[in-house]
């Protein structure tokens, strides 16, 4: 799989653990991390996990532009799934028909109650009692793709929004290794990826 992010790379280093001694060990690999930001501190960590990393500045650039030739820088490397990790960029066709059917992401809320960015300051402005984790293919929408599974987050006397942030990773970290496990298993072309 290659992993897209733009960030820190906390989901990515999960998606990396669970290869290794998780529910992915002997079912995925990691064949790249990749990011449109090339200073992206998620690089690093990846480089310094042993990963090839690649990166594309996005800044700037016509999204259309820009997807191509994300997408095909990597073809390069024959991933059979794309997992978007904190990858704040909206997909254009671009950049989705290459890969159609094979680009998961993981969003902070409900899908059919959010989309978009902000989901925890979402949940914690309007006081939600819990929010919902959700893993999804992605498709020409946002945030509209068939859901793959869903957790929820028990918000109940989370005070600040670092504390609502704090309880969603730690859901996100366990559900999208989880998905991605059943995903790879139930695929009957391949047995990993």
């Amino acid at each position: 799989m290659a992993i897209l992010l733009s960030g820190r790379g906390s989901n990515m280093l999960s998606l990396l653990e669970a290869t290794k001694i998780g529910v992915l060990q002997d079912l995925a690999e990691v064949v790249v991390v990749f990011s449109n930001k090339p200073d992206a501190p998620g690089l690093a960590l990846a480089a310094a996990q042993g990963c090839p990393v690649a990166s594309l500045p996005s800044q700037g650039r016509k999204r259309e532009t820009f997807d191509a030739e994300a997408a095909a820088l990597l073809q390069q490397y024959q991933p059979d799934l794309v997992v978007l990790a904190g990858y704040m960029r909206i997909l254009s066709p671009a950049f989705i028909q290459p890969f159609a059917g094979r680009i998961l992401n993981i969003h902070p809320a409900d899908t059919h109650q959010h989309q978009g960015l902000h989901a925890y300051e979402w949940a914690f402005d309007n006081k939600l009692p819990a929010t919902k984790i959700t893993v999804h293919l992605v498709d020409e929408g946002l945030d509209t793709g068939p859901i793959l599974a869903q957790q929820p987050v028990d918000l109940r006397g989370a005070t600040t929004l670092a504390e609502v942030e704090r309880r969603g990773l730690a859901v996100e970290h366990e559900l999208y290794a989880k998905a991605l496990a059943e995903l790879i298993k139930t695929n009957t072309t391949r047995t990993s990826c």
